[in-house]
């Protein structure tokens, strides 16, 4: 049995609506639908939303990847709807900064040209007045954090200096020197 699929997903705040294999959810800032697959279907009690599996499939690893997934994903839908999900980056090195151009990012990060960054939709940036600490807020997880794997590979952070982009809880692994 999956362990991740079992837990129930609490919808107090959200409105959820099951019509078969869908899932209508509306939350205070997003609303969406979420399909899950055949195998899998949906109960509803109170202010809980559990993911079961369909009764006459046989239990196999394979049904038990895609229980977790699908559990997982809807819960970050339904947590999103609620309350948006949130990341701070730190750009580091000397004249590295970010601005904002409308919905996109404009990127000086040591190179002989600035980088235009388009933001995805739904995703927002508040930027603090140095242009090093950006706060990346979405709804949805996956193009939120897509978003900022796309950033962090315009300037990976090195580890000699530590110039480049990371998240502010990531830690680098710093390098000495090569000595003589």
């Amino acid at each position: 049995m999956s362990k991740v699929g079992r837990k129930p997903i609490n919808i107090a705040g959200v409105q959820v609506e099951v019509k078969g294999q869908d899932v209508q959810f509306k939350g205070a800032k997003v609303s969406g639908t979420y399909t899950l697959p055949n195998e899998l279907h949906v109960e509803k009690k109170d202010d809980v939303l559990s993911i079961v599996p369909v009764s006459d499939l046989p239990k196999s690893r394979d049904l038990n990847r895609v229980w977790g997934l699908h559990r997982s994903l809807l819960a970050n839908k339904i947590a999103g709807s609620q309350k948006p999900f949130s990341e701070e980056v730190t750009i580091v090195g000397l004249g590295f900064k970010a601005a904002a151009a409308g919905k996109n990012l404009v990127l000086t990060l040591g190179y002989s040209h600035k980088i235009d960054f388009p933001l995805s939709a739904g995703v927002t940036v508040a930027i603090d007045k140095t242009g090093q600490k950006l706060l990346f807020e979405s709804a949805d997880r996956m193009k939120l954090g897509e978003d900022i794997s796309r950033l962090k590979a315009q300037r990976p952070s090195e580890p000699y200096k530590g110039t480049g982009i990371k998240k502010t809880a990531e830690e680098i692994f710093r390098k000495d020197s090569k000595k003589k």
